[in-house]
């Protein structure tokens, strides 16, 4: 392979990555990004990158799954968005206002989710730091469990947490 560069032929099988042009129409990477900011902000609820995907593709948006995770990934970095997993612990995300850190209770059903006050939370992980001499600790709390709705709405008429053998 060597000897081909030499010669100045083409590599075989390798595709150079053409780049957009910055005068090119259509959106370039960052207006992709925060196309995908954008779509994130207008839900009210949790979503996954594929539900958020789903919805660029509705709203016409041009913008891949690629670019939705990776988008999705840079705003939780930023502390731009909360992100909680989900039953089989697919991650989902939600628009965080002001660099906020907040801790969400959720629907296991239907997926509502509410926001929890959890200064005691924040104190005990700041004790912690000071306790053990750990320093930009980060902690996950995430709690679940069924809405009062969904509660009333078992078509099985079973008592909330019951078993189908209940």
């Amino acid at each position: 392979m060597a000897r081909s560069i030499e010669r100045g032929e083409p590599l075989v099988g390798r595709r150079k990555r053409e780049r957009t042009p910055p005068d090119a129409p259509g959106p370039r990477p960052a207006r992709r990004r925060e196309a995908v900011s954008r779509l994130l902000t207008g839900c009210g609820e949790f979503v996954s990158a594929r539900q958020l995907h789903a919805l660029a593709v509705l709203q016409e948006v041009d913008v891949s799954l690629t670019t939705v995770y990776r988008a999705l990934n840079e705003l939780e970095e930023q502390g731009c968005a909360d992100v909680v997993l989900d039953g089989n612990g697919e991650r989902l995300y939600r628009p965080r206002t002001a660099g906020e850190h907040r801790h969400y209770l959720l629907c296991r059903d239907c997926g509502v989710s509410r926001v929890l006050d959890a200064a005691v939370v924040e104190t005990w992980t700041e004790r912690v730091g000071e306790e053990t001499g750990f320093a930009a600790l980060e902690h996950l709390v995430q709690l679940s469990g069924i809405c009062g709705p969904c509660q009333s709405t078992d078509p099985a008429g079973r008592a909330p947490g019951a078993t189908a053998g209940e």
